[in-house]
């Protein structure tokens, strides 16, 4: 049997358990959270104060939080591109009896209210270029993006597993920089985005860890596989208006670790937890490719730490189209 046909087997094989996962990691929509809980509200007597509030207190936060800020937004407002790339994965159904279609299409829809969020709370800032912000959005939707997973659901599934967790980071240090400036605001809303990260990384994980107990050698090398090309974020396309595909996203990546908020340290720290998550250096019955996939993976996090030491990154903050020189403290 072809690896894709025994994947494929083993997305059936799994898939009348997913009810019980949506169940376990999504929150009904009647009872999650939705974007107006932490805006002003539109029809209430108070909307022009609060408004006037949030401009007021956006002027205290720094040029680079809001690029990064941006940055999370841009990411974020890109889900159509996510979930039609999920949508292609072997196993995946679009009919809603399958449970892979029902987890991908439910799980799109609680990520949607992140950037619907972010998008408007920007706009009410007054700090931000929303013009530039829209164009790049839209290039970041037109140009996809390609992580090197194609249809595979093993290899689809370790990179969701990682940046699920990598964007819990980066919302919960945006959430941790705007309380250290009293935003509360903000804080609060992105540290309960940064929550939602957090149960779909698990979700994620527990899809991984379910592959591993059926087909652990095929699931290694997948793992392998994802390490070797380096996990990128999804957004590594970004780019801003009249420039060629990607030529934001270094600069966009620099400004988030010059303020610490999603690092090269992160990056190893993530592998770390995943290694111990799944219990790589336990897993057995691998082949012998398989064992030499895990030896690979296990030595990786202090090649990474060794290189991360070298690391230098620049100091001076890069001009944005999305946040004007002008309009920063």
């Amino acid at each position: 049997m072809s690896i894709k046909n025994v994947r494929l087997e083993v997305m059936r094989f799994l898939e009348p358990s997913v009810g019980s996962l949506i169940d376990k990691y999504l929150v009904p929509i009647e009872k999650i959270w939705q974007p107006s809980d932490f805006l002003p509200d539109s029809e209430g007597d108070a909307f022009m104060e609060e408004v006037k509030e949030i401009r007021e207190l956006a002027k205290e936060l720094p040029y680079d939080f809001w690029v990064v800020m941006v940055g999370d937004m841009i990411t974020e407002e890109a889900l159509p591109t996510y979930e039609s790339w999920l949508m292609e994965v072997e196993g995946v159904n679009q009919e809603e009896r399958n449970g892979w279609g029902r987890w991908v299409k439910q799980w799109s829809a609680e990520e949607n209210r992140h950037g619907d969020v972010l998008n408007k709370y920007l706009y009410l800032s007054g700090r931000v270029n929303m013009r530039e912000v829209e164009i790049t959005t839209q290039h970041l939707i037109c140009d996809g993006f390609d992580i090197g997973t194609g249809r595979d659901p093993y290899k689809n599934f370790v990179y969701t597993s990682f940046q699920e967790l990598a964007t819990y980071i980066s919302h919960l240090r945006v959430a941790q920089i705007a309380k250290s400036f009293g935003n509360k605001r903000v804080a609060k809303m992105c540290r309960i985005i940064a929550g939602d990260e957090m149960r779909h990384h698990h979700a994620y994980a527990e899809f991984v860890e379910r592959i591993f107990e059926v087909d652990p050698s095929n699931m290694m090398l997948a793992f392998q596989d994802m390490l070797k090309r380096k996990i990128t974020m999804p957004a590594h396309f970004l780019r801003e208006s009249g420039n060629k595909i990607g030529s934001a996203f270094e600069e966009f990546s620099n400004t988030a670790q010059r303020i610490g908020v999603y690092t090269s340290n992160d990056y190893i720290e993530i592998l770390d937890k995943l290694i111990d998550m799944w219990q790589i250096d336990k897993i057995s019955e691998l082949t012998d490719e398989a064992q030499r996939a895990r030896d690979y993976i296990m030595k990786l996090p202090s090649r990474l730490r060794r290189l991360s030491d070298r690391l230098v990154v620049p100091e001076n903050a890069f001009e944005f189209k999305w946040v004007q020189p002008a309009l920063s403290k």
